[in-house]
């Protein structure tokens, strides 16, 4: 596939950024591995044989009678006598890690948080649940999140900034009035009232706080459009009759989107310390989720487990590290001012 000039030196002048590109190769690997977390760390094997036929019990609830059990209960895997009776005339294929982020290790032999043992290899949180499966699946928590808070955020945000940039005058003075009343409310206490009012979950915590965060990227858009709208080929294309939205669009639009990008992997880490602090303060997700957020909340708890805040810790901050490197390496890449040399 043949790459334009602009797009072949923007991948060059992002590539040149050692530090950056070698973050987002990390980054995407991590990502994309926790998309399939249910195959890493889970408390059901992947594939049992038993009696000659092969069953799935990460795809399928099974109960434990089909393999030699008493009660017509879903099997657990564990469990001494359904381990025994597959063992004898089958096998099971366990994840490399044999607990999911809600399972409760019941045979620790010390009090919990248990610290890293041979069944848990980073220990366990405060109620017996393994921390490494809690931290695998609170990364694609974290990340996942992030990412539709920056996408929604960015897409409110662009538009907002579009119409102000584009129509200016009362338009652009009303809308950044509102903009600066907005951005004014106290939006912790706001969190907290929503807080007692509903449960938070994945999808009301969203949109609390996108009510808060489209407003990143206004004035960044509304900039390149007060710059670009009075342009020749703009008012050109006002001469041959097409519509504003045709403009925006087409001939204004993506001038102003190659400076937002620069901002977008910044936006993502405000998105993911977002939710790792409401989680910490008691405000976020409930304990039902697995939450690094939660992991640090745990740590500040349980000083003698140093495991918790440090693993928490070492997570976060290399997410973070890499976003902000790979933000580096993007800007670079839509500087108008590198080139090949």
């Amino acid at each position: 596939m043949n790459f334009s000039p602009i797009i072949q030196r923007r991948f060059y002048n992002f590539k040149k950024n050692r530090r950056g590109y070698i973050s987002a190769i990390i980054f995407l690997t991590l990502f994309i591995l926790s998309l399939f977390a249910e195959l890493i760390a889970n408390d059901k094997p992947l594939i049992v044989k038993y009696q000659g036929q092969y069953y799935f019990p990460i795809t399928k609830d099974y109960y434990e009678t089909k393999f030699g059990g008493d009660f017509p209960v879903y099997a657990d895997y564990r469990d001494p006598l359904i381990k025994q009776n597959i063992e004898k005339d089958g096998f099971m294929l366990w994840p490399l890690v044999k607990f999911s982020y809600d399972t409760i290790n019941f045979d620790l032999q010390t009090p919990t948080p248990a610290p890293p043992s041979k069944d848990n290899l980073l220990g366990t949180d405060d109620q017996g649940r393994d921390l490494l499966a809690r931290l695998i699946y609170g990364f694609r928590l974290s990340v996942i999140f992030g990412l539709s808070l920056t996408f929604f955020s960015s897409l409110i945000g662009i538009i907002a900034g579009a119409i102000q940039g584009y129509f200016g005058g009362k338009v652009d003075i009303l809308m950044q009035r509102f903009i600066e009343i907005w951005g004014g409310l106290p939006q912790l206490f706001i969190l907290i009232i929503i807080s007692s009012i509903i449960e938070p979950s994945f999808m009301s915590l969203l949109v609390i706080l996108l009510m808060f965060s489209w407003t990143s990227l206004v004035g960044v858009v509304r900039a390149e459009f007060f710059k670009t709208r009075n342009m020749e080929y703009v008012k050109a294309a006002r001469a041959l009759g097409l519509s504003d939205f045709t403009i925006i669009y087409k001939h204004v639009l993506p001038n102003a989107l190659t400076a937002t990008f620069s901002y977008t992997p910044f936006i993502l880490s405000g998105s993911i310390v977002a939710l790792a602090s409401l989680d910490f303060l008691g405000l976020g997700l409930s304990a039902d989720y697995p939450s690094l957020g939660d992991i640090i909340r745990q740590g500040k708890d349980n000083l003698n487990a140093p495991w918790l805040g440090l693993s928490a810790f070492i997570t976060l901050g290399s997410l973070l590290s890499m976003l902000v490197f790979m933000g580096e390496a993007i800007r670079d890449a839509f500087d108008p001012r590198k080139n090949y040399a």
